[in-house]
């Protein structure tokens, strides 16, 4: 299951930080030209870069976490050795 979900949160995350990536300067930018029709027309979608970065925010997380994920994992499924297989060998 981890091994699918990271292949699509890693797809979804890449489709994601594009227009993220344009969407903060554009933002940027209408906010600095102070130009008054076009702060009314970003009114209405001022808040998509907003959940555009918390979505980057949780995928980009999971992402980071992935490999202590599967780590943990993968101790489980081999198990520990047992305390007699950890004894020194003596000469």
């Amino acid at each position: 299951m981890t091994k699918f979900l990271s292949k699509w949160f890693r797809k979804f995350h890449r489709w994601i930080a594009v227009p993220t990536a344009l969407a903060i300067p554009i933002a940027f930018v209408l906010k600095m030209l102070g130009d008054e029709n076009l702060q009314q027309a970003w009114a209405r979608l001022e808040k998509i870069p907003s959940i555009l970065m918390l979505i980057m925010a949780i995928t980009g997380a999971y992402l980071f976490l992935l490999p202590y994920i599967v780590k943990g994992q993968r101790k489980k499924r081999v198990g520990a050795p047992a305390e007699a297989d950890r004894q020194p060998i003596k000469d």
